[in-house]
């Protein structure tokens, strides 16, 4: 292979490399014609089924004492947890995981408690910890209720037209919130075996320790005093349609459970709904608890050693994006596999109405979501990978593919916001100011339209050369316009960050506007090639989203590399100017890293759950995207 200071590439390296490649990917994929990889994120999902699975006494069916092998591994030598790679430790994931390991048995005078203690307290201590970790320290008795928001059941029964309803929530949001509107009524405390308190956490001492809602001294203090006035109303039982709240949001969160028993396909409203349900007093063997715990089983992953939970799986995402890159990389259209796989994600399309059609009152169904099932929540972003997966291979009945892919591009056009761009699960899904609700700290209540998501829909349009009407394609093409960064970059909503945001544009503009937004496409490239990395590649700390001045700055990693260079490829195809020299050295360093199985390593979380809040590694991003980013670098032979 090349050296890394050279600026040729060796084609004999790089066909090699993209073999390689190819070859692992093809070995991996699933009988049924699927791609899957693990989808990691920090140690709080495991966490909180080990407190769940306490809750519900299932704990001993479960090979639960892996998770402490799990998490003891997980832990750094600071003492604490990350949220994602190279953090330093961050101090909610470190209390849960404290509890996980203390509700399975380990003393707190053990050397991995003991340190984690340290940092801890260090940090504040639970006083300090965000919202959704009291709630479940709230749930077995180790913080108190009066800390935790109340958000009175009524709330069920407002109407669409409403400033604030359920369906102005993000559909993460949604799926989790209904089923605490009965959690937060209960204030259940359930004994676990062992039982156990958290006295130690306390940095000011629990006897100091004041349960209250964090205030922040601005207009959205105003909630404070809204559940100030909720507690006193629940505190002399005068809260309205209180029983009637909660029985709808049971019937709500009863008709919302998949037949594979998940809830929204994301763990945190599985949670929340099997904490409802057992706030109830649903029996273990109850048909809704069952499957409930064992979707959440079908999201674990057990080794000979250690057993942990994904928060999410993403079989149709992963598939989607390896079926375009092995077609990139010159695989025939008809390969077997890509039948498979083409095949598959056509039986995987969703025909059902969900949550968006409270809003999309024209929209009619044929999306496609991250899950296996998942028929509440399709979204936009994977509905638009399919498209074009299906669109660049050939099946045995094009027929039936081809009306797939209308039914999809309708539905997302359908999906169009007010502001002209599009969202992942909901159409104008924008009232901002909910995030600043004390149950909100994540920053995660709405569902925006973003630039990412936008790019993808317009990246679709141009790979399948079908067009919007005008009117709505201008409003998408401003929208993007103006979500351009004064240095020329875009943000990258669903992975990190600004390199993800401004590839995704490029690979869309320099297909269905080359001329008319030359200019946007150019400020793009020209910072892309500003923050490549003196090893060739390119990287960007998930801290860029805490911090502006980290924007394109980060150690060199696969999957960001590959993005880079797929957006620079698109640029000079667009203009004509290829950043020869910059593209280069970005092959160069994916060959120079690649292994000798045709795979990368790479350590560092490129996905982006809720920004800097929730990160995610993709498993097989490090793997499709540089073949992707191989692929099309060896069809323009620079």
């Amino acid at each position: 292979m090349q050296t890394q200071d050279k600026t040729t590439v060796s084609r004999k390296s790089l066909e090699a490399a993209i073999k390689a490649s190819q070859d692992y990917l093809l070995s991996i994929q699933y009988p049924d014609g699927y791609w899957w990889a693990e989808l990691q994120s920090n140690v709080t999902i495991t966490s909180e089924a080990v407190l769940l699975h306490k809750i519900w006494g299932t704990d001993s069916s479960r090979p639960l004492h892996k998770a402490e092998a799990y998490l003891r591994k997980e832990q750094r030598e600071h003492g604490g947890w990350e949220l994602f790679y190279g953090d330093g430790g961050e101090l909610s994931t470190t209390i849960e995981a404290y509890m996980a390991l203390k509700l399975l048995g380990v003393s707190e005078t053990d050397s991995a408690m003991s340190k984690a203690r340290e940092f801890i307290l260090a940090k504040g201590g639970i006083s300090k910890a965000r919202i959704f970790t009291k709630l479940h320290l709230a749930l077995i008795g180790c913080y108190d209720w009066r800390g935790i928001p109340s958000i009175p059941p009524w709330v069920m029964f407002l109407p669409e037209f409403f400033p604030v309803n359920i369906y102005e929530m993000s559909s993460w949001a949604r799926g989790s919130t209904v089923p605490l509107l009965i959690v937060f009524d209960r204030k259940p405390v359930f004994i676990t075996n062992p039982a156990i308190t958290l006295d130690e956490l306390y940095a000011e001492g629990v006897g100091n320790a004041k349960f209250e809602l964090p205030k922040n001294n601005d207009w959205s203090d105003i909630f404070l005093h809204l559940d100030n006035a909720f507690k006193l109303a629940e505190k002399f039982n005068l809260v309205p349609f209180r029983e009637e709240g909660i029985k709808a949001a049971e019937k709500w969160v009863l008709e919302r459970q998949e037949e594979t028993g998940d809830w929204g396909g994301i763990i945190p409203a599985m949670l929340n709904s099997l904490l409802a349900l057992r706030a109830l007093d649903y029996d273990v063997a109850d048909p809704y608890v069952e499957r409930g715990l064992q979707a959440l089983d079908n999201f674990s992953i057990e080794t000979e050693n250690t057993y942990r939970v994904q928060a999410c799986i993403s079989p149709v995402w992963d598939t989607g994006l390896v079926m375009r890159s092995l077609v990139d990389s010159g695989i025939a259209p008809n390969h077997p596999a890509l039948v498979r796989a083409g095949e598959w994600l056509i039986q995987k399309q969703i025909l059902e109405y969900g949550d968006w059609a409270v809003k999309n009152k024209q929209g009619k169904p044929g999306a496609w979501a991250f899950e296996f099932v998942n028929n509440f929540y399709p979204d936009v972003d994977d509905s638009a990978v399919i498209v074009m997966a299906l669109n660049q291979v050939k099946l045995p009945n094009e027929k039936l593919k081809q009306a797939a892919i209308n039914r999809a591009v309708d539905w997302i056009a359908s999906m169009q916001c007010q502001d002209g761009g599009w969202a992942a699960f909901d159409l104008n899904n924008n009232a901002d100011w909910l995030n600043a609700i004390p149950y909100g700290d994540l920053k995660a209540m709405i569902d925006p339209n973003t630039a990412d998501v936008t790019a993808r829909v317009l990246e679709m349009l141009g790979n399948c050369q079908i067009s919007l009407d005008d009117y709505n394609m201008n409003r998408a093409l401003e929208y993007l316009k103006k979500e351009q960064e004064a240095e020329g970059c875009w943000f990258g909503r669903w992975g990190v960050n600004y390199i993800y945001g401004t590839s995704g544009v490029l690979a869309a503009l320099s297909l269905v506007a080359p001329k008319t937004h030359r200019s946007n496409i150019e400020k793009g490239a020209a910072w892309l090639v500003n923050c490549q990395n003196a090893d060739g590649g390119w990287g960007e700390t998930c801290f860029s989203y805490n911090d502006p001045s980290l924007k394109g700055k980060g150690d060199s990693t696969a999957s960001q590399t590959a993005w880079a260079l797929i957006g620079l490829i698109a640029a000079g195809e667009a203009t004509g100017n290829f950043a020869k020299e910059a593209i280069d050295r970005g092959v160069n360093y994916l060959l120079a890293t690649q292994k000798s199985d045709g795979t990368w390593d790479e350590d560092y979380f490129t996905g982006t759950g809720f920004p800097c809040h929730f990160y995610i590694k993709y498993h097989l991003y490090q793997q499709h995207f540089p073949l992707t980013a191989l692929g099309r670098y060896h069809a323009l032979s620079l």
